[in-house]
């Protein structure tokens, strides 16, 4: 289906790089340089000239035999680019106006705010947003914006957001560069290509001394001796968010059914599919569903869950789902396990009982763990459980065509999305990975899927080669940022024939051993603490 042109959504400015052929292969330094249902590829054709915009510049630097780190700039800064006052709408048609928080809303909803604005004195316009076309959605309207004036600089709107306060609305500042809709929007991309064929090193996992405590990617790859590295999994509230595999170890269980990767010999095997797992505890003859591994109980982050997680068991990317009945394990890789009422089990590394609390909050013991429970599974717990007796506990990783995946010490899985590019073609699979927002509020939608962010990727393209990309997003004038379908077609052009996105935001940040932090993180506070990363070693880490 062909996009109108205000879908574009940066397509015409990153799609630049395929002029950059040069890319594939290892310049001289400072020398230019499968899911249960596979979602069909959506190939969106992008209007603009017929000939790409070259970048602005490149520089590559071989930073080891088969590692390229490359440095893109591609579009610009025009007069197109410019500061304006985004008001908020309430979430019911009768909602007050000073409190409002939703981004968009239907276009009943903004003509009666426009009005109300009007009323007031002020000169609003009526935008409408569209949402590109996924690989399981069409395209379409997502709603619609409410905005007033065109500023050069965000000071000048920022007086002018003052004044719109003052007439009792809601709203922030925005830069149009940044809406996800500009085909030349100024961005820079920095991108790793590993050609195992000649890097003799490894790519692995790695997260801070526990995984509810979190460190800096510069820190944790200097800890390692690494020769560079990039972000990767969401974390929230101390956890992986997802599955997370590491050397065979299970320590997150899955947002059932999201996009994942599967690393195997040191990096050199990278697969795309889709996860789910189910782990279960056999005790006293009965037998449980354990409804997560290292997360408070009750807080499901990402939603994606089993067995009666509130308001969805569906994924729902950014947002907490609840339950007020779970057992949760704990493995020695959780610092501080959480305390509180319910009940709970001491297990050796032979699944035996050592103990039984009825609260919560001991930490499990080296080569053991603990599970923790609430509700109603507190009490299954505390009547099956006994000390001495021995426990069953049974973890299966599957993947998306419900096939075990063998959880070797060779292993790592990390659950993450989504998926990007499949076989080649682009194939966003967004409703599925939740990052589409059920509800009426599309704000989320909005804000994080069709509007510019930083963003993080990993893929591989033709040749094996692994990529690994950093694009940064919300410093306007630097670098805007790209939606999800933009991010799509970066990877594709890049040579991608598998690809997917990584944790972005805040903690898009990309390092190299002789550089240090190569891009620049939006946070003014520089490069976030991760939950964990994605490290490249020239020899087996001593890990």
């Amino acid at each position: 289906m062909r996009q109108p042109p205000h879908l574009a959504v940066t397509s015409v400015a990153v799609l630049a790089v395929c002029a950059l052929a040069a890319l594939g292969a290892a310049p001289a330094t400072g020398a230019a340089e499968r899911p249960a249902v596979t979602p069909s590829p959506v190939e969106a054709a992008a209007p603009g000239p017929s000939t790409l915009p070259l970048p602005e510049s490149r520089q590559s630097t071989v930073i080891a035999p088969g590692v390229t780190q490359t440095s893109i700039v591609l579009g610009r800064t025009d007069a197109d680019d410019v500061w304006t006052v985004h008001v908020n709408q309430p979430l019911t048609a009768d909602g007050p106006y000073s409190r409002a928080t939703a981004a968009l809303g239907p276009k009943e909803r903004a003509d009666r705010l426009a009005a109300a604005l009007r009323a007031k004195g002020l000169e609003p316009r009526v935008e409408r947003v569209l949402i590109p076309a996924f690989a399981d959605r069409p395209v379409g309207t997502l709603g619609w914006t409410v905005r007033i004036g065109r500023y050069a600089d965000q000071g000048a709107a920022t007086a002018a957001l003052a004044q719109v306060r003052a007439a009792g609305f809601a709203g922030d500042t925005r830069y149009t560069a940044q809406d996800g809709t500009d085909a030349d929007a100024l961005q820079r991309v920095f991108v790793l290509r590993v050609d195992f064929k000649r890097f003799t090193g490894s790519l692995t996992s790695d997260f801070g001394p526990s995984i509810d405590v979190h460190e800096k990617l510069p820190d944790l790859a200097a800890a390692a001796g690494a020769l560079a590295g990039i972000n990767a999994q969401w974390f929230a509230a101390g956890a992986s968010l997802g599955l997370y595999v590491k050397d065979g170890r299970l320590l997150s269980g899955a947002t059932q059914g999201r996009g994942g990767f599967r690393i195997t010999n040191g990096g050199r095997q990278l697969d795309v599919d889709t996860y789910t797992t189910r782990i279960t505890v056999r005790a006293g003859g009965s037998t449980r569903e354990i409804d997560g591994v290292n997360r408070i109980p009750g807080e499901i982050w990402n939603c994606g869950g089993v067995g009666g997680d509130q308001p969805t068991q569906h994924p729902q990317h950014d947002f907490k789902c609840t339950d007020e009945s779970e057992l949760v394990r704990f493995t020695p890789e959780w610092s501080t396990p959480p305390t509180g009422a319910g009940a709970e089990v001491v297990l050796d590394r032979d699944d035996r009982v050592t103990a039984v609390h009825r609260t919560r909050g001991a930490k499990p013991p080296a080569g053991g763990s603990t599970l923790q429970a609430i509700g109603e599974s507190a009490t299954w717990l505390l009547a099956h459980a006994r000390p001495g007796a021995r426990l069953g506990i049974a973890q299966r990783v599957l993947d998306g065509a419900g096939h075990d995946v063998p959880l070797t010490p060779d292993t790592t899985i990390l659950q993450i999305g989504p998926t990007l590019v499949r076989d080649g073609r682009i194939a966003v699979n967004a409703l599925a990975d939740g990052i589409i927002r059920e509800g009426d509020d599309q704000t989320f939608t909005y804000n994080w899927l069709v509007r510019g962010n930083p963003r993080s990727m990993i893929g591989v393209d033709a040749q094996r080669r692994l990529l690994l990309v950093v694009v940064d997003g919300r410093r306007a004038g630097w670098s805007e940022g790209l939606g999800v379908a933009a991010a799509a077609k970066l990877m594709k052009s890049l040579g991608a024939r598998e690809a997917l996105n990584l944790d972005g935001g805040g903690s898009s940040v990309m390092v190299t051993a002789a550089s240090g932090i190569v891009n620049r993180p939006s946070d003014p506070t520089g490069p976030r603490s991760l939950g964990n990363v994605l490290l490249l070693h020239s020899a087996s880490p001593g890990r």
